[in-house]
């Protein structure tokens, strides 16, 4: 799709924050235009840096076996994160990154028209759902519009935390009767954050 290969031009030439002055390679995204799930991660790693490929790492390796779990491979799905630079130590994104990377990510969402997002990462996650947490919410599918996203546990947590592992696995297979239920989903309000309550005067 030209539109999608112009996007990865401008990515990889971005200079809209800081973090493009200690990249490597900026990390666009990868797979097939038409894909029907999309998943969307935070950041690159180091090692996507070096290669600037989303996910080519020790988590890269095990979203390999979860997608071999629903008889999928890499090359069927189509990965990107929220932002497409390394932050300095792999710190969590600033909000003005997330900002300036915004409008490729949306760009990507409307190219590809998924018909299920998979966030695997806290930053993805918070774009539809600002005020909840991953324990509550993974593998429970929300319609936005023509949206569906279906919150995960990033398969770096899994790695690190081994009672994960199994959850998501079992996440993971539920993903292939999803997508046959999608047309049943009831469509959700999207929601905003809440501003923190003011405290009343004493005076």
């Amino acid at each position: 799709m030209p539109e999608l290969t112009e996007l990865y031009v401008q990515v990889r030439a971005c200079k809209k924050c800081d973090l493009s002055k200690g990249r490597t390679n900026a990390v666009p995204g990868e797979g097939p235009a038409n894909a029907e799930i999309m998943f969307i991660g935070e950041a690159p790693g180091f090692h996507e840096d070096r290669e600037g490929r989303p996910f080519v790492g020790a988590a890269g390796k095990f979203l390999d076996e979860l997608l071999a779990l629903i008889g999928m491979q890499r090359e069927q799905v189509y990965i990107g994160n929220v932002i497409k630079c390394r932050p300095p130590q792999n710190r969590d994104p600033l909000p003005e990154e997330m900002d300036a990377c915004k409008p490729y990510l949306d760009q990507q969402i409307e190219l590809i028209k998924p018909k299920v997002i998979l966030t695997i990462s806290r930053f993805a996650m918070m774009r539809w759902f600002p005020d909840k947490k991953i324990s509550e919410i993974h593998g429970k599918p929300k319609k936005f519009g023509d949206l569906v996203v279906l919150p995960m546990y990033h398969p770096a947590a899994a790695l690190h935390q081994p009672s994960l592992r199994r959850v998501l696995e079992e996440d993971f297979k539920r993903v292939p009767q999803i997508l046959k239920e999608l047309a049943d989903l009831k469509e959700e309000p999207e929601e905003k954050p809440q501003p923190p309550p003011q405290q009343m005067s004493m005076f």
